[in-house]
């Protein structure tokens, strides 16, 4: 794949993000954007097993999708003492996905700031990601093409995206937001997934305190290279197809999974990811 490094500023004005990176949707990162918020100094492991330890957490890994289960059904559950307790532990492929921190802990809340950047955040909806030494998320982009401001806490994780604009080359599933659950973005087969070879991205790497600016439908891929956590932020798109997009996923592409493979199971989930090579193969005239 043709990756490039991530800009990496220590500092950025509004003016400059909306010019540089908003407006032409190019990921950065800032480093230590936290560093004036109490999070900076408080958010670790050992905090959040502190103030959310009796929580119970939903928690996922990198299991083929079951076919009977719902759109982004947690594959288990545990205690967030517990979970941070295996976390520092062993390594472990269970990771927490988008847990609302306003809805399990409000007093989290006076620990950051929304970042002066120009753009009006969901603040209904901010969250935080866990995850264990070498684990990961599988490719993919999120369900509302939101502008996602991500913020890392504690230990070190890499992150790869592409844009929109790569689709023809990801292996994408349909009627998903994934692409095939078997590549490893962090080192592909190319001679199995060769179209991938024409893909163009970036790749950086988090540290504690660190801000990501990851543009509105861009896909991304997180590994952990140590046990750590993240926060999201988010803003609405603003790019019309990505709206309409949206909320097509939402109200169409979301019930339309969850009714097949109720009724299917299996079998659409086969065909999904027979397609999935079959187009991409195709639209790259790869034999």
């Amino acid at each position: 794949m043709k990756l490039e490094e991530i800009d990496v500023l220590s500092e950025m004005s509004k003016e400059e993000f909306i010019q540089n990176y908003f407006k032409p949707q190019k990921p950065v990162i800032v480093k230590n954007y936290s560093k004036d918020w109490p999070a900076f100094n408080k958010w670790s492991l050992a905090y959040m097993k502190e103030i959310a330890g009796d929580k119970i957490v939903p928690l996922y890994d990198d299991r083929p999708v079951d076919p009977k289960v719902k759109f982004n059904s947690p594959h288990a559950k545990m205690k967030m003492s517990d979970y941070i307790d295996l976390l520092k532990k062993e390594p472990t492929k269970f990771r927490i996905f988008l847990w609302n921190i306003l809805k399990e802990i409000p007093v989290l809340q006076n620990d950051f700031k929304y970042p002066d950047v120009g753009l009006t955040f969901i603040k209904s909806l901010p969250t935080l990601f866990f995850g264990g030494y070498d684990s990961y998320t599988f490719m993919h982009y999120d369900i509302d093409l939101a502008n996602i401001f991500h913020f890392h806490f504690e230990g070190k994780k890499q992150c790869i995206l592409f844009d929109q604009q790569q689709n023809k080359y990801m292996y994408k599933v349909p009627n998903s937001l994934m692409t095939l659950r078997e590549i490893d973005f962090s080192n592909p087969d190319l001679e199995k997934f060769p179209a991938l070879k024409n893909a163009s991205g970036y790749i950086a790497n988090l540290e504690h305190g660190d801000m990501l600016y990851i543009p509105e439908g861009y896909w991304h891929y997180m590994r952990y290279i140590t046990p750590g956590f993240s926060m999201s932020l988010r803003t609405i798109a603003k790019k019309p197809s990505h709206v309409a997009k949206a909320v097509y996923n939402i109200v169409v592409m979301r019930n339309v999974e969850n009714l097949m493979r109720k009724t299917l199971g299996e079998k659409w989930m086969n065909w999904k990811y027979q397609k999935a090579k079959k187009d991409t193969e195709r639209l790259n005239n790869i034999t």
